[in-house]
């Protein structure tokens, strides 16, 4: 370390020494100009297929529908569903100002990598560094107008976009996503484990495919096997903040492009939390 502080030269940018003298903040990407958001929110999971995408949307949806002007920034870029849920077939646009989001039928900003292809179809064949810079191309050169609360829906796992999101855009929280599979304590350890490396704040655990509510009797089924997200927040000292059940409605909505027509009360605490991050100055 001694060695490093010596031969120091003080451009964090091109050194991969991690000392005491690195500012946390000096990998930030700035926003576009004409942008203004208050609140960046990351909605992440450590493995796919646990409605990491669902839980981001309803966040997004909710927060929407309080008269919290929100966004989307669709961060899977080789696995991008967020335009799908909301129902949205138009390509997004651009001015002189830089790259503008499509409006949702609900009035929630989106950018998604299916916004500029030219089918929602097409694959997204990059290399990670490529699919990094349009991470960063999301939030320095789309427009994000009067944003009072920027919703990051990131890829899976602890990898080479999480980690740009994490270095680059100003997180406020993070809402870890998760299934009540018992695999599941260790991969929600790594993303706990990864937040703490990156000094990003965990707002709390949604578990999703919590339980099967059956329609005649109302009783909770587990599917699954019973539930370990309060051990696991426990022992990680988070808060679980919702569980979603295993709902066809759900499904069939998000199927539909209609996302925005579920008000079920799942997520109450986990918008309430998000209401309570202070605003960025």
């Amino acid at each position: 370390m001694s060695e490093a502080i010596e031969n120091c030269s003080h451009d964090c940018s091109s050194c991969e020494a991690n000392c005491d003298a690195r500012d946390p903040k000096s990998f930030l990407e700035a926003p576009n100009p004409k942008s203004s958001v208050k609140k960046v929110i990351g909605v992440v999971s450590g493995k796919g297929g646990v409605g990491k995408s669902l839980v981001a949307s309803l966040i997004a949806s909710g927060l929407q529908k309080k008269g919290i002007h929100t966004g989307i920034l669709d961060a899977d870029i080789t696995g991008p569903s967020i335009p799908k849920a909301f129902g949205l077939r138009s390509r997004a646009t651009a001015n002189d100002d830089g790259l503008i989001p499509v409006k949702s039928a609900g009035g929630v900003d989106i950018m998604s990598i299916n916004l500029l292809l030219n089918g929602e179809t097409d694959p997204v064949i990059w290399r990670g560094p490529i699919i990094a810079g349009t991470v960063k191309q999301f939030w320095s050169e789309v427009v994000w107008e009067d944003i009072d609360c920027l919703v990051v829906d990131m890829p899976p796992g602890t990898g080479d976009v999480p980690l740009t999101v994490f270095q680059s855009l100003p997180i406020d929280g993070i809402v870890i996503v998760t299934s009540p599979q018992d695999l599941v304590s260790m991969i929600v350890s790594k993303a706990v484990k990864m937040a703490a490396m990156m000094n990003v704040p965990i707002i709390g655990i949604v578990e999703n495919m919590s339980y099967l509510e059956c329609p005649d009797c109302g009783k909770k089924i587990s599917v699954f096997g019973e539930s370990h997200v309060e051990d696991i927040a426990q022992r990680n000292g988070l808060k679980v903040l919702g569980k979603l059940p295993i709902d066809p409605q759900i499904a069939t909505a998000v199927d539909r492009g209609a996302v925005e027509t579920l008000n079920g009360d799942w997520l109450n605490d986990t918008l309430e939390a998000i209401e309570k991050l202070p605003h960025k100055e």
